[in-house]
Parts: C-alpha cells; sequence; structure tokens
C-alpha cells in the first residue's frame, strides 16, 4: 500500500543486544527527544544539470540497475540536483509498505529486508523477505505489478526470512513484439530463480522451466541444505552470476561453495567455479560466495567475494592450503578460469569471510593513473590491488600474528596474515579495546572482570576453550558489513561505514557442548558444528543491563583520499536509541548496509540503529539531513532520475542483528517542487 508523508512510530527496541539504555541516558543527562525536522529549511529550485562527460571509471547515465548502482560497485550517482547546499530542504514524495513484514512474535519467523530498491526500465523494482517481487511507478510508488512465489515462509538456511532484492537485465536488440526482452530476476531462501518480463510481471517462458529453476539440483555434495538464492544475481552482459547462502557455524561438512554463471535468456548453466579443491569439498564445506559480486565488463572480469570454509571456528579438518578461501577471485566472464587471486585470511578459524563486493576504481597514484580494486574486509581493512593483476598498489605484508594456546586438539595456524599498509586499518586492533568506564560502573565492574577472562594477543587471536574464551575485535558480523566501499570518481574519494563491536568465542569439545546453554539468536549465541570435535558459543562482550562494555564510538564514517590512502575525515554515524532516547551522536551506532555517494557532493546512508536516514557532506563530513524511517535501513540507498527529477530512494526493512525493529517500507525524497 501506499502512504503519503506521515509520523511513523518508533517501536520497543534493543541496544546492540541487550537493554540498560534508559538507565545510560540517566546517567549521561540525556532526555528525550524527537528526530530531527528538516522541513521548515528554505525550499530550492529543483534544475536538471547534464551528467558529466565520459572518462574513465565514471558512469554517464544516471542509473542505478543493480545491487550496488552499477557492476562496478561504486555506489555513485552522477546527479546533481541535490547538492550539499539544497539537500537540508530534501522532503519525502511518498512511501510504499508491502505488508511483508513480522517480527517473529508469531508463527512466522522475523524479517530481515536489504533490498536496494532497483532503478531500471523507468520503474522500481524491489524483492520481499516473502519472496514477492513488486513493481512501483518511481514518481507516485503506486503499484504497476506483483508477483508472489508463493514460498513457504521458513527460514530454511537463516534464523529469520532475508531477501536482498532483485536483479535487472535487458537484451542488447531486442524483438519487438516479444516478451521478455526486459527481465527481473528474484531468488528464494528454497533455491528457485525466478525470470519475470519487467513490463507485466509474467513468468518468462523460455527461461528454466516456464521461468523457475530449481538451483539446488546442482546442490550434490554434503546437500544438508539448500543453496539459499538471498542475493539478487550479478549480472553481467547476458550471464547471471549466482553466489548462494547458508547456515553459518551449523556443519563441519556441508554443501561446499559453488558460483554458477547462467545463460540470462533460457537459465542454461553455462559454467561452475568452485573455491575448494576435491579433497577439502568432501571434508569441509562451504567458502561460499553470498553477497554481490562486481565486474569490469571491458576487462572482462567478474570478481568474487569469497567466504571462509566450514566449519567457522576450527579448521583441523582442513589443514591443507585452500588459497581460494576468504578471497577475492577474479574470473574470466566467459569461462570461469581464475586470472588471479588474492587471500586476505589464511586458514580462516574467525568466520572472516569477505562479505562485499570489491569496488572497483580508476586511481591517480604518483602521477600514474592505474585501474585499481578495493576490497573491505570484516576485519576493518581495506586491501586496494590492481584490478588487472591482482598486484598491490600500496604494499600488503605478511606479518606475525597469535598461536594458539593448546587447548584446541588438531588445529594448525598460520604464522602470519596479510596486512596492508595503506590505507590504515579503520579501526585499531593493535591492542585490547578500552573497557568504557560507565558500562563497568554499571555493571559494578563486570566488564573489566570479563576484560581479565578473555585471552587476547592483538588481531587474530585463535579460538579457545580455556575461561571465557577469545576477544574477537572486529567481530565476526564485521567491521564492514555487504554495503561495501562507495567511491566518488571526480575527486577520488571513498567513503565507508564501519561498526566498532567486540565479540569473544569459545570453542567446548563436545560433551561439555551438550551440557551448555544452546539458547542462539541471529549472528550470536551458541552453534554446534556438528561433526567437528567442538561446538562453539559467540556473545557480544556486554554487561548484564546489555551495555556495550567497550568504549564507543560503536560505528564511523570515514572517507579515504584514494590518490594517496589517508584519511580525508572520519565521524561517527548514526545513534544507538531505544525507546525514543536517542544517544549523542559522538557515540555513533553499529551499522548494516551502505553508503551512496553523488556527482553533487552528497553521502546518503542509511545502515544505524536510531532508524534515521542521513545525508553528509562528501567534502567534509558534515551531517546536512535526516529523517526517521520505520526500521533501520539496512539496504543501501539509490538515486535516481526520472522525468527530470532526482530522487533518492531507500528501503527501511531492519535486521536482528541491530535491534527488534523490522519494517516494510519503501521511502523516496526528492527536493521541492517550486
Amino acid at each position: 500500500m501506499i502512504r503519503r508523508p506521515s509520523t511513523l512510530p518508533t517501536a520497543g527496541l534493543k541496544y546492540i543486544a541487550g537493554t540498560g539504555l534508559l538507565l545510560m541516558s540517566a546517567l549521561s543527562g540525556m532526555t528525550f527527544a524527537q528526530p530531527p525536522d528538516s522541513s521548515d529549511s528554505q525550499s530550492s529550485r529543483v534544475e536538471s544539470v547534464p551528467a558529466p562527460s565520459a572518462r574513465p571509471g565514471v558512469p554517464t547515465e544516471p542509473t542505478w540497475d543493480s545491487f550496488h548502482g552499477q557492476l562496478n560497485a561504486q555506489k555513485y550517482s552522477p546527479l546533481t540536483q541535490i547538492t550539499a547546499d539544497n539537500v537540508g530542504t530534501l522532503e519525502k514524495v511518498w512511501e510504499f509498505h508491502t505488508g511483508d513484514v513480522s517480527d517473529g512474535s508469531g508463527d512466522i519467523p522475523a524479517t530481515v529486508w536489504s533490498a536496494t530498491p532497483i532503478f531500471a526500465n523507468d520503474t522500481i523494482y524491489i524483492g520481499t523477505p516473502f519472496y514477492r517481487l513488486i513493481a512501483l511507478d518511481p514518481a507516485t510508488g503506486e503499484q504497476k505489478w506483483a508477483f508472489d512465489t508463493h514460498t513457504q515462509k521458513e527460514a530454511l538456511t537463516q534464523p529469520v526470512l532475508k531477501n536482498r532484492g532483485v536483479s535487472y537485465w535487458a537484451a542488447d536488440n531486442p524483438i519487438e513484439g516479444e516478451a521478455c526482452q526486459k527481465m527481473v530476476y528474484m531468488g528464494t531462501m528454497d533455491a528457485r530463480l525466478f525470470a519475470l518480463d519487467a513490463d507485466t510481471g509474467e513468468k518468462c517462458p523460455n527461461f528454466a522451466d516456464n521461468g523457475v529453476l530449481d538451483v539446488n539440483q546442482w546442490n550434490n555434495t554434503h546437500a544438508e541444505w539448500p543453496l539459499s538464492l538471498l542475493q539478487p544475481p550479478t549480472v553481467v552482459g547476458d550471464h547471471l552470476l549466482l553466489g548462494w547462502a547458508g547456515k553459518d557455524w551449523a556443519l563441519e561438512q556441508a554443501p561446499p561453495g559453488t558460483v554458477f554463471s547462467i545463460n540470462a535468456r533460457t537459465g542454461k548453466r553455462e559454467w561452475t567455479f568452485q573455491a575448494l579443491s576435491d579433497d577439502m569439498r568432501e571434508k569441509s564445506g562451504t567458502a561460499n560466495v553470498w553477497t554481490h559480486m562486481s565486474a569490469d565488463e571491458e576487462l572482462g572480469l567478474v570478481y568474487l567475494p569469497v567466504s571462509s570454509p566450514s566449519p567457522n571456528f576450527w579448521g583441523g579438518n582442513r589443514q591443507e592450503k585452500a588459497p581460494l578461501a576468504t578471497s577475492t577471485t577474479a574470473l574470466d566472464i566467459e569461462t570461469g578460469k581464475v586470472v588471479w587471486s588474492r587471500q586476505w585470511v589464511h586458514h580462516d578459524v574467525w568466520d572472516y569471510d569477505i562479505n562485499a563486493a570489491p569496488t572497483l576504481m580508476d586511481i591517480t597514484v604518483d602521477g600514474e593513473q592505474i585501474p585499481a580494486l578495493i576490497q573491505a574486509t570484516k576485519m576493518g581493512f581495506l586491501f586496494v590491488v590492481n584490478r588487472e593483476t591482482g598486484e598491490d598498489i600500496w604494499p600488503i605484508v605478511e606479518r606475525p600474528v597469535p598461536g594458539g594456546d593448546g587447548s584446541v586438539e588438531g588445529e594448525i595456524y598460520s604464522p602470519t596474515q596479510p596486512f596492508p599498509t595503506k590505507p590504515a586499518p579503520l579501526l585499531d586492533q593493535t591492542k585490547k579495546p578500552p573497557v568504557w568506564k560507565l558500562a563497568d560502573i554499571v555493571g559494578g565492574g563486570q566488564c573489566s572482570r570479563l576484560w581479565d577472562q578473555l585471552d587476547y594477543r592483538g588481531m587474530y587471536t585463535p579460538p579457545t576453550t580455556k575461561g571465557e574464551g577469545a576477544l574477537t575485535y572486529p567481530d565476526s558480523s564485521g567491521g564492514v558489513q555487504w554495503g561495501g566501499v562507495a567511491f566518488d570518481p571526480d575527486s577520488q574519494t571513498a567513503v565507508v561505514n564501519t561498526s566498532h563491536i567486540v565479540q569473544y568465542v569459545k570453542l567446548y569439545n563436545r560433551e561439555d557442548y551438550e551440557k551448555a546453554d544452546t539458547g542462539s539468536g541471529n549472528e550470536s549465541g551458541f552453534s554446534p558444528q556438528t561433526g567437528a570435535p567442538y561446538g562453539m558459543r559467540l556473545k557480544v562482550a556486554m554487561n548484564w543491563l546489555g551495555m556495550p562494555c567497550w568504549q564507543p564510538p560503536f560505528g564511523e564514517l570515514v572517507a579515504l583520499d584514494m590518490h594517496t590512502g589517508n584519511v580525508k575525515w572520519r565521524r561517527p554515524v548514526g545513534a544507538s536509541q531505544q525507546y525514543g532516547f536517542f544517544m549523542p551522536e559522538k557515540w555513533g551506532s553499529p551499522t548494516i548496509g551502505g553508503p551512496a555517494v553523488t556527482a553533487g557532493g552528497v553521502v546518503f546512508i542509511g545502515a544505524s540503529m536510531d532508524a534515521k536516514l542521513r545525508a553528509y557532506s562528501l567534502e567534509t563530513g558534515e551531517q546536512l539531513w535526516s529523517d526517521q524511517a520505520q526500521a533501520p535501513a539496512v539496504a543501501n540507498p539509490s538515486v535516481y532520475e526520472y522525468q527530470g527529477r532526482q530522487y533518492v530512494a531507500f528501503v527501511a526493512g531492519g535486521n536482528t542483528i541491530l535491534k527488534d525493529q523490522v519494517g516494510d517500507q519503501v521511502v523516496v525524497y526528492a527536493l521541492p517542487e517550486e
């Protein structure tokens, strides 16, 4: 349904993974605050400004027809109608509610909605966590059509129902009068890929089995779960690149990682990529690609962010080298053959899988123009290499890292790990994060006692069976999440949001694990790693009231000068919030979802716990605008132009990793019409 602008209620929420924010508010002198209202700002005339002339790495068409806006994953719009000077006058022009939402309190699992609104074919396309595909008018939000896949609402591979949207394809030489010359695709958790006519929403009869491809037909090794298609395909020419998602932390032997190239017209499989050797596929699993990919069509390369093998926190079953796991791997788009690969974590036992598409960019370093790639990681590292060859742009060095404490049998840890020299890490991993004095006082010293019981000897301290376990910082949910790095090609500025979260992991031998409290949540709690000698427990480091034990800020937005690799500015992003109390923005918020940047000098982002949408100056980092959404906007925003007017679209669907606030809102903004 469509709703015109209104004030949205804020549900009761949790602070990171617990409670206690009201007491924090009282102790810090905070008072109840309403979301900022920019409606009294001065209006500005809407003008259409031509896109910049063609130059390497700069899109000249204001399209946003894929998950990251463009295949290079720059999340960049050349539109300049909305600028840093007038963005403060931005107003809500329409919103649409899908009705496909659940808080998990009934029979339907909770929903997590991370679908970037796709603008293509003069239409906004979205997919929902109930696996419906909806087409909307981009100026009004009126529904054009909707298609229901009739997928059962079961959390088969995830703790929640999850959807990250749709993909769009159009024939280079469309046949007049024939259907399905433009198509939209959406996958389901039960491993079916649907192909619909983009104009009518009807299934395309010549694609696979009357418009539906059963990807699970290729799930032939340790087929313990369906190859869930939660991320929309990456469309490169007439190729659909399909990765899949599974169950984290559940099994020693799991479906091994595969990427399929599918013909966009027919659904026929063209080639398959496997990240693990045949031997390791039998003993292990995963090392899959569960997020989006990026591609350089001129080079004929697709770039895969590859995850870690199974089980995630014990690797005694996989001592042989697996160089394509936890890597960025470049494949020939026509054949699927590896052209180059860089592994970012050796023998990954921290669940540091590469979770964001690398961003492709042309940068000038020391007077030389370089075809570059920047890979953001959960570790808070940004690795920058030549996207043609995989070679370093700034040196990436192997450094010694801590070994095990002898408590875990069967492990042989890597003595070194790769560290980038530039850009500097987004957060300081050289020392144990300082205890937050406020949380420690409120907890009666609980945080200090926990810190004393946790093993931490620097970045890559391995999991242990001793004490309360090993402190992990950054945590497995990521210093940087799937939103990835945005890039302004004009100023050569990269923008990325990062979370600062401390967790701790403990391994239990099988007998002790069976006696332990096996409660589990979304990215936290106990998991069995069935088949391995050790189960595991992962917790966020908090006091008994749910206050974080580590010092704020809990999240930041960072801008980097890619001529030098140096930080231009950084600032806390978002605010932690509960029951209407907004905490100081200097404390920031953990974030899920990424930014978008525009030629108008604006950075747009949702991503934060407080369910606000924000705009920042690309030049200075100053916050210029904000508005309240129904739930945290954990999807990347999109920026598009329709009939001479520039729009910014957000999906506010929430994610229970942040807090128990979910939504079904698509909300779109533009400058006031004169």
